[in-house]
């Protein structure tokens, strides 16, 4: 058999040891994962490295405890029969007539490593490097390389080429908050670090790359969550003289190619729906396919009800397939989440074979109970849950509720994704009467409401998209804005002038009068696509070394004092906590 990962110290990696190596005497490096002595005469040691687990026979007693790194030089053997373990890919193999080398001495560890034994997160945080060597986190790490090593592959394949753009960075008008670089040279100025490659990208544009990607280091000082840290990773791309659905071609290739790799499964065709859509049937922009309690809309059924609850713009109601067994308990638990989220009451129907059951149902003319009674289908045993109100409340409110009855975590399959388009242009308007931008400014509007910009412009629709799998947003994107007369309608209607747009783009706006090809782009975080395939919920599981969720890195001791020195070397004051 061929050596596996020979080096000069070691002949293969102990996972690749099997029957084939029989009567081989060989050398193996690891870590001691646990010794057990059989009298005086009799020791067996479990020797770990990154493949896996071998054990080994030695006479006499052992001087090493568990985390010691050796070195072991013995014969490959079958195990007596009756000693087999199954459990190991190694299990039916083990070295014998062993000598043994201790490279380096440890310390008693903190915490057992292997994944039988709950640890405490802030434990595992603080001796990170410990962590490292467990079975969980070695697998993650190592998924998340071949996930990488996938998506730059199928990049690369479709002919774009790999451009790194600089860390450090003048401050973008992006929205989030930027980690800040005081300038050592340039008394009282700043960098900021990037929270994207966007103008980075848009300029390769101009500058006639025609297909750019990177796997973008990112940083963004936003509070922490599941699935977000200061610092992630994203693949970003940006391509020229293309449609918004080229772009998603782009990268459903390469997601689907990463899905592979990852899953051993074909994902499929991508499904598609529009925003409109997707808060319509499930109250949310990031809608998750794999379960069914559909939102259905009743509004017109109820445009002439008399009953003052549903005297609202919008009647939204979900079926709770077996609901009519909550307890009154539940019931207010959920009516006290749809308040905190807005609405100004939950109404709850218990579907029987006698009607509804419902405080209200008395009041409900006969078009109403009909319409509630077979709300998606509903059978004696449902719940029918209604919110009346705006609809985007409406349906946010029971789109909040249907995740909190049915979503299964994230990380469950199947996996099942869904591209969202055609988001609004503006968010609202702002204290000063100007609209909000819900994207960058650079987006392009729907072509088909370029008109609406000026005369109805909540009503505008943009050329942006999102990329959700499993009811987290993987990523966004949107065609570009390359033509100075939208762009400018743009600015105005944001009510930035043309000083003000010079001042903060100025560079960006230059390039683009140097001729600007049409283009587009779309970036999505690879942190979080390798926590669904890993199978966790929280993205610190698949990167190296993560922050807590207060910001803190446990090991380092980040973020800390630098030294007065440097401080004045940077013109910088201290200032009190507090």
């Amino acid at each position: 058999m061929d050596r596996v990962d020979a080096t000069s110290m070691r002949d293969a990696l102990v996972g690749s040891i099997d029957e084939s190596w029989v009567g081989r005497r060989i050398n193996v490096c690891g870590w001691v994962a646990r010794r057990r002595e059989h009298g005086e005469h009799l020791a067996f040691l479990d020797l770990r490295d990154r493949s896996g687990i071998l054990q080994c026979v030695v006479e006499g007693t052992l001087d090493v405890r568990s985390e010691y790194v050796v070195r072991v030089t013995g014969t490959v053997t079958r195990r007596p029969e009756g000693t087999l373990n199954l459990r190991l890919a190694t299990g039916a193999v083990e070295l014998t007539e062993c000598e043994l080398e201790i490279l380096s001495v440890a310390e008693p560890v903190p915490f057992p490593l292997d994944e039988r034994t709950e640890v405490d997160e802030s434990t595992r945080l603080r001796y990170r490097f410990l962590d490292l060597r467990r079975e969980g986190l070695q697998r993650a790490l190592r998924l998340r390389a071949s996930v990488t090593a996938t998506l730059r592959a199928a990049m690369s394949a479709q002919e774009f080429v790999e451009v790194e753009t600089p860390l450090l960075w003048a401050p973008t008008p992006e929205g989030a908050r930027e980690f800040v670089v005081p300038s050592r040279l340039h008394a009282g100025e700043f960098y900021v670090l990037p929270q994207s490659p966007q103008i980075a990208k848009q300029l390769l544009m101009v500058g006639g790359f025609d297909r750019y990607f990177q796997v973008a280091r990112c940083l963004r000082d936003e509070d922490l969550r599941a699935d977000r840290q200061f610092e992630f990773t994203q693949l970003d791309l940006e391509a020229s003289f293309v449609t918004q659905e080229d772009i998603m071609g782009f990268v459903s290739r390469a997601v689907a190619e990463a899905a592979r790799v990852a899953t051993g499964e074909d994902p499929g065709e991508f499904a598609t729906m529009t925003w409109a859509e997707a808060l319509d049937r499930f109250g949310t922009d990031k809608p998750d396919l794999r379960f069914g309690l559909e939102l259905r809309n009743l509004t017109e059924s109820f445009s002439g009800t008399e009953v003052k609850a549903f005297q609202a713009p919008a009647v939204k109601a979900l079926r709770v397939p077996g609901g009519a067994e909550f307890s009154r308990a539940r019931l207010d638990t959920l009516t006290e989440q749809a308040r905190q989220l807005g609405a100004k009451g939950l109404a709850w129907f218990r579907v029987t074979s006698d009607g509804l059951d419902s405080p209200l149902a008395r009041f409900l003319n006969e078009t109403e109970t009909a319409s509630l009674a077979g709300v998606d289908g509903a059978v004696p045993g449902d719940l029918i849950l209604v919110v009346a109100d705006e609809f985007a409340l409406a349906s946010r409110v029971l789109g909040a509720l249907r995740l909190t009855l049915g979503a299964p975590p994230v990380s469950e399959g199947p996996y099942k994704y869904v591209w969202v388009t055609e988001f609004p242009m503006f968010e609202g308007v702002d204290e000063d009467g100007h609209l909000v931008a819900a994207h960058h400014p650079f987006t392009m509007p729907h072509p088909d409401d370029l008109d609406l910009i000026d005369t109805d412009p909540l009503r505008v629709r943009s050329a942006a998209y999102d990329l959700v799998l499993n009811g987290w947003e993987l990523g966004s994107g949107s065609v570009r804005i390359h033509r100075s007369d939208i762009q400018s309608r743009i600015f105005s209607a944001l009510g930035i002038t043309p000083e003000e747009a010079e001042s903060r783009f100025g560079f960006l706006l230059g390039a683009f009068r140097y001729g600007a090809p049409p283009h587009a782009g779309f970036a999505f975080g690879i942190d979080r696509l390798v926590a669904i395939f890993a199978g966790v919920d929280n993205i610190r599981e698949v990167i190296a070394f993560p922050k807590t969720q207060s910001g803190a890195d446990l090991m380092t001791g980040a973020p800390k004092s630098i030294p007065e020195r440097q401080m004045r070397e940077l013109r910088l004051r201290p200032v009190a906590k507090g």
